[in-house]
């Protein structure tokens, strides 16, 4: 059985989920978090996640940093969350290392753009330099995360692809959709620069006069004034705004669509991707998001370059050409996608710290 303990800022349901099934095959597992959820994440429709068998401990309550490590037995195994600006992450990380006892990281895809990127690829190559000899191995999530980080000095052999595994059921769409005129799409998201909804709405604009669609928008956020007036203008009747959703009735709208957008200029993965293949909905995501190699594997939608306009033109025309999804292909990408589910990265990671995996992820290993 496995000692786990999981070091985050707070109680997230891309990590809430993957706990929450570990510790029901038995083992121990620990997940400490500064807060139960941060009000930024609340105002996104948020909820406190369900760890299950798991034993939540807040630092405000528990004594602070040190009083809870000084409780993990000598055979315990910490996955904390990140290398740098994590606040009290770093400290525990310390503390792991001076104790001696076994500590795995979990981060995501870094933004290295510009000339902030530079500085981050050369202060990540400090790290692991510094940090690296107290590191047993990294949970590297997003497709291009594993090689990042072995180009900056990350031995390969302890380095693990790595993704955001969810919680979640798959629904199906059996209500005659798919003999519908038309093609639905979906957008989820925070209505910021960064998640580029406004290039989507430009991008889908070019195909108004020549096909019959419409594009769900789902969030909320400082741009959405200046959002809506543009869609207006360049899409009028084709945007249906919902506003925002509670996190656990998304899935259930995104089986509804018939293609996910994620057009963002990054994403460390992009969980709204996971949710849509998990319900048998296709994805479409920019080469700069973590889970564009999901979506490549999906053999559904499809991946398009950042900054490649026509690239996300095609696609989408690509999409609509195909027609709605069927309910056959919909439950076959949700099966599928079962390699993304909390189940299936709990057995992973299980694996990996047992030494029982030569870093094969699941969803590499059924390509349909």
């Amino acid at each position: 059985m496995l000692d786990l303990w999981f070091w985050q800022r707070i109680v997230t349901p891309h990590m809430a989920g993957l706990v929450s099934a570990i510790a029901a095959r038995g083992h121990e597992v620990h997940y400490v978090a500064e807060e139960p959820i941060s009000a930024k994440r609340a105002d996104l429709g948020w909820d406190i996640p369900d760890l299950g068998k798991a034993t939540l401990h807040l630092l405000s309550a528990e004594g602070g940093v040190s009083r809870l490590a000084s409780q993990a037995s000598p055979s315990s195994i910490h996955v904390c969350q990140g290398m740098r600006g994590n606040g009290y992450v770093s400290v525990v990380q310390r503390l792991l290392a001076e104790s001696r006892l076994r500590q795995w990281v979990v981060m995501e895809t870094v933004n290295d753009s510009g000339w902030l990127g530079a500085v981050k690829r050369l202060e990540y190559s400090r790290l692991l330099r510094t940090k690296g000899r107290a590191i047993e191995g990294i949970l590297a999530s997003g497709h291009a995360t594993a090689r990042w980080l072995i180009e900056r000095g990350a031995p390969a052999t302890r380095v693990y692809p790595f993704a955001y595994f969810l919680s979640g059921s798959q629904y199906s769409r059996d209500d005659g959709h798919a003999s519908k005129a038309g093609i639905r799409f979906i957008f989820v998201g925070k209505f910021i620069k960064l998640k580029r909804l406004k290039f989507l709405i430009t991008t889908l604009s070019k195909l108004k006069r020549k096909y019959d669609f419409e594009l769900t928008v789902i969030g909320s956020g400082p741009l959405e004034e200046s959002l809506r007036s543009e869609a207006m203008a360049m899409l009028p009747g084709r945007v249906r705004w919902v506003g925002r959703v509670r996190s656990p009735d998304i899935p259930a709208l995104m089986a509804t669509a018939d293609c996910l957008v994620l057009p963002s200029t990054h994403d460390g993965w992009g969980a709204v991707v996971s949710e849509a293949l998990m319900v048998g909905t296709p994805a479409i995501c920019t080469d700069t998001c973590g889970a564009a190699e999901a979506v490549r594997y999906s053999t559904v939608g499809g991946v398009f370059g950042r900054d490649d306009a026509e690239g996300l033109l095609r696609l989408l025309e690509r999409t609509i050409q195909a027609g709605p999804v069927h309910p056959d292909a919909r439950r076959k990408t949700a099966a599928w996608a079962q390699c993304l589910s909390a189940e299936a990265g709990a057995d992973y990671l299980a694996e990996i710290l047992t030494g029982d995996s030569v870093g094969v992820p699941p969803w590499r290993r059924d390509t349909h």
